[in-house]
């Protein structure tokens, strides 16, 4: 799935989620401080680029920003910290073959 599929398919069940709880497009812009072509344009699959704050403000508005958390879950402890004292990695080192 393409990123503007992707963008059109959460634009499409935003506005089900924004039908469902009774709010019009204006009532979205003043609790999000969007604009109306903003919303309608990501309704509508026409918002190709929309932004990560923009995304997080209209699934705020609607009451998804808390399973945000699934897209990212917390990582189980790993076996490994206790084999490097308990101490995260930082980053990751590039192997001399791949140079």
């Amino acid at each position: 799935m393409s990123d503007a599929e992707i963008v059109g398919m959460l634009g499409l069940r935003f506005r089900q989620y924004r039908l469902r709880m009774d709010l019009t497009q204006q009532d979205v812009a003043l609790k999000t401080g969007l604009s109306l072509a903003t919303i309608h344009k990501f309704e509508t699959g026409r918002a190709s680029n929309i932004s990560l704050g923009v995304l997080l403000a209209l699934m705020r508005c609607v009451g998804m920003l808390e399973p945000i958390e699934e897209i990212f879950p917390a990582l189980p402890p790993s076996p490994y910290l206790d084999m490097r004292g308990g101490k995260p990695k930082q980053r990751v080192k590039p192997s001399k073959e791949k140079l």
